[in-house]
């Protein structure tokens, strides 16, 4: 049986939820402009392609406009329900015999180099981050997803649970077991 998980709902948020329920597109719009980071930031580190990344994006707010009707509250925040079906798209895309492993090369690094950044201090930070990026997709798909969920989207571990199906203290020992990998891993390109 799963766990009963709480999150306190701002108002305004369920206000926009009723009113897109109710076929309001402004308050859709407002969740789109609300949501639209985490979403794309989520699907983006899975598929590592910006254009891929903002076509299931885009379907994740469509499939979500659609189903706005079906939307229940059950313990589970907005971002939560678009967040798995983004999972559920890019499960999908994965699946399907599309998916090619190519990754533009304009799109494997992209750090700004504006205002007081040193080229020297963005190519280091660059490198790191590539390793580390490399190293997250070095784990088995459940520590990744939980890696990418709670540190990269900053989500608690009851959404993390929610949107993974299983139980908080599941997600405290694979994000346990993900971290001890990861220090395994970077061990010497960090030290």
């Amino acid at each position: 049986m799963r766990e009963e998980v709480r999150e306190e709902v701002p108002d305004d948020i369920r206000t926009l939820v009723l009113h897109a329920k109710n076929g309001c597109t402004d308050s859709f719009g407002t969740l789109y402009d609300r949501y639209v980071d985490l979403v794309y930031r989520y699907i983006y580190f899975r598929v590592g392609a910006h254009q891929l990344a903002e076509d299931l994006t885009s379907e994740t707010f469509l499939r979500a406009l659609r189903r706005i009707g079906d939307f229940t509250w059950q313990g589970r925040d907005f971002g939560a329900w678009l967040v798995t079906i983004a999972r559920n798209l890019v499960a999908d895309h994965f699946k399907s015999g599309r998916y090619r492993l190519e990754i533009p090369t304009g799109e494997l690094i992209d750090v700004p180099l504006e205002g007081s950044h040193i080229p020297e201090n963005a190519v280091v930070t660059a490198i790191i981050n590539d390793r580390v990026l490399r190293a997250v997709r070095d784990l088995n798909p459940d520590q990744q997803e939980c890696v990418v969920l709670r540190f990269l989207h900053g989500l608690s571990l009851a959404e993390t649970a929610l949107i993974m199906g299983k139980k908080s203290g599941a997600i405290k020992a694979l994000q346990f077991r993900a971290i001890r990998t990861l220090a395994r891993a970077l061990k010497h390109d960090l030290a």
